[in-house]
């Protein structure tokens, strides 16, 4: 049978692009449908304007830390709406960026929302992007799902008062008073944003400590910060019920009875996969728990032909990581040659002030392979000494104890990110400590620590498995 394209990819977020992309340059014929924003989530509603607003944020407080430094600078007014057009200038400018790489890959773009008829047609039809477009046809050898996901809300009485990261990027103006409910990513990121540019913020979640999944102290360190930020933290605990009142403010109850009054309900209590109407039921593409579309390990989902990368997939949700598996994919499919990641050693951050980084295993993980060395350091970093700020800089490394690998770094303080994307490198190659040990810093950093870490801080044993 003859198709009409070699490979169709449905979502043109970082995985669906840079598998079309990788495809067209091994001489496949490329069809990708976008629905509603060209390059996806992260550069639109995630990642990149996210990080443009942490920005924003942190500069009151450099204004603050400068007066130790002999200026005399004062805080000014922020204009909430000018940061908003500035962000959004960006973001259409890396819309055109996302929509002429591909072009110019040799890749047909369609504006639409696609939907499988079968295992190799799909019609596209009106959408967001582009509300009167005419329904069409196409079909294709094979089929790439990548159309990532969407944020989850619980149902609870007065639900539809909240918004969530989606809106968040457009407010017309800022909140004087912000309930965040969520102590993920986006919970924490928005907190700070928010708390930063002058909201009062309170902070709800369920678990002990923020971040699950993270390292234990790098946890409780984060919790140390919040408070820091003045963010009032409200854990352990769930919202019940959301009341509008009449002069348009809420009252948000938690489950312990205590209210919260604000003037903006911000739920960040995870994402979905998007898999809505895209007719994977009758087409007969098997999901599992949560939504997820179920893969193998080359991406095939339950129906031969057809694929699913990225955030729909729910494996690891990152977009370097869909970047990666769109580009595993394309090669899988069209070249004779595969290029391998590390998945394992991923490295993640968290945007707030001041972020949060890791890569590896934490302890409690190494520990359920075996005994492990740790090193734990926790310091005031050079800027904070003449500014005056308590927060301090927490650093750890995880190191099993028979062969002196490093498994884990953690990292809470300024610029981690930055400095974690290194030490992936060494974390990947699987490094000894006496490799960190015999590396020279460089000073004065904070960087530096993480090479002259010396005495052991405790030894943990191995733990059964969970």
């Amino acid at each position: 049978m003859a198709y009409d394209f070699d490979l169709f990819v449905i979502g043109a977020g970082s995985g669906g692009v840079r598998c079309a992309r990788v495809a067209a340059s091994h001489g496949a014929r490329v069809g990708v449908a976008e629905s509603s924003h060209w390059g996806g989530t992260c550069v639109n509603l995630g990642c990149v304007p996210k990080k443009l607003m942490v920005q924003a944020s942190e500069y009151g407080a450099d204004v603050d830390d400068s007066h130790g430094f002999g200026w005399d600078t004062q805080r000014g007014h922020h204009d909430w709406a000018a940061l908003i057009a500035a962000k959004d200038r960006e973001i259409s400018r890396l819309n055109g960026i996302y929509v002429s790489m591909l072009e110019k890959a040799g890749v047909r773009l369609f504006t639409g929302h696609a939907r499988l008829e079968d295992a190799h047609t799909l019609s596209i039809g009106p959408s967001a992007l582009d509300p009167q477009a005419a329904p069409r046809r196409v079909t294709a050898r094979r089929i790439v799902i990548a159309v990532g996901s969407t944020p989850f809300v619980p149902d609870i009485p007065g639900i539809e008062h909240a918004i969530t990261s989606d809106q968040a990027f457009h407010l017309p103006q800022r909140p004087e008073r912000v309930c965040i409910v969520g102590g993920g990513y986006i919970g924490v990121e928005f907190a700070g944003i928010f708390a930063g540019l002058g909201s009062t913020v309170d902070l709800v979640y369920r678990p002990h400590q923020p971040l699950r999944g993270f390292d234990a102290d790098l946890r409780a360190a984060l919790h140390e910060a919040i408070d820091l930020r003045g963010i009032r933290q409200h854990r352990g605990t769930t919202p019940t019920a959301i009341e509008r009142r009449q002069d348009g403010s809420f009252v948000v109850t938690l489950n312990h009875g205590e209210p919260v009054e604000t003037d903006c309900v911000f739920f960040a209590t995870g994402r979905r996969p998007k898999i809505a109407q895209l007719g994977l039921e009758e087409v007969g593409v098997k999901t599992v728990s949560g939504g997820r579309i179920a893969v193998d390990r080359h991406s095939q989902t339950s129906v031969e032909g057809i694929y699913a990368i990225g955030d729909v997939t729910n494996r690891l949700n990152l977009t370097p990581v869909a970047i990666a598996e769109g580009h595993i994919l394309a090669d899988y499919l069209f070249a004779d040659h595969v290029r391998e990641w590390s998945f394992a050693t991923t490295p993640k951050a968290v945007f707030f002030s001041p972020p949060v980084s890791s890569v590896g295993l934490t302890e409690e993980e190494a520990a359920r392979q075996g005994a492990v060395d740790v090193y734990l350091s926790r310091f005031r970093p050079m800027r904070n000494t003449l500014g005056g700020s308590p927060q301090r800089t927490v650093m750890k490394l995880v190191v099993d104890q028979a062969s002196q690998k490093v498994l884990g770094a953690h990292m809470l303080g300024d610029d981690a990110p930055e400095i974690m994307q290194g030490l992936a490198i060494a974390v990947t190659a699987g490094l000894t400590k006496q490799d960190w040990d015999r590396t020279i810093g460089i000073h004065p950093t904070s960087a530096e620590e993480f090479v002259t870490m010396r005495t052991r801080t405790r030894e943990t044993p191995q733990t059964p498995a969970e």
